[in-house]
C-alpha cells in the first residue's frame, strides 16, 4: 500500500524541472496579464471631462454636489450628417447631483491636434 501512495503521488505532482512546461506557464501568465491591461484614454477625453461639469451646471445651476466621473467612455463614430465621408468621434461621460445621474454624450470633429465640440446631449438616467 505504501508503494501505491507514493505512485499516486508522484503522478500528480507537478514536473518544476519541466523547461517547455516553464515557458508555457510564464507565456500564459504573460498572456493573461496583458489581456486585463487597461484600454487606453479616448481621444479628447479631458476636455470631454471639462465639458460635462459646465454642461450640469448650465441644466442645473450652480451646485457644490455636482460630480463629474473621470472615466471617458469612447462610444461608436457617428457620421459626419452634411458629408458622409467623414466621421465625430463620441465620448461619454457619467455626472451626478445628490441622488440624480446624468449621461452625457460631447461629439468631437476628427481633427489630429484640436478637440472641436460639434455638439453635446445630457439625458437623466432615471426610472419612471
Amino acid at each position: 500500500m505504501h508503494q501505491a501512495a507514493s505512485t499516486l503521488r508522484r503522478a500528480s505532482t507537478f514536473p518544476a524541472d519541466d523547461p517547455p512546461l516553464k515557458t508555457f506557464a510564464v507565456s500564459l501568465a504573460l498572456l493573461a496579464g496583458a489581456s486585463v491591461a487597461a484600454p487606453p484614454e479616448p481621444r479628447c477625453a479631458g476636455a470631454a471631462v471639462e465639458q460635462a461639469r459646465k454642461l450640469l451646471q448650465f441644466h442645473l445651476g450652480s451646485d457644490d454636489r455636482i460630480e463629474i466621473d473621470k472615466d471617458a467612455v469612447a462610444l461608436a463614430p457617428l457620421p459626419n450628417p452634411a458629408n458622409r465621408k467623414q466621421a465625430f468621434d463620441v465620448v461619454e461621460v457619467w455626472g451626478y447631483v445628490y441622488k440624480g445621474q446624468y449621461r452625457m454624450r460631447f461629439i468631437y470633429a476628427q481633427r489630429p491636434q484640436h478637440c472641436v465640440l460639434m455638439g453635446q446631449e445630457i439625458l437623466e438616467y432615471a426610472d419612471l
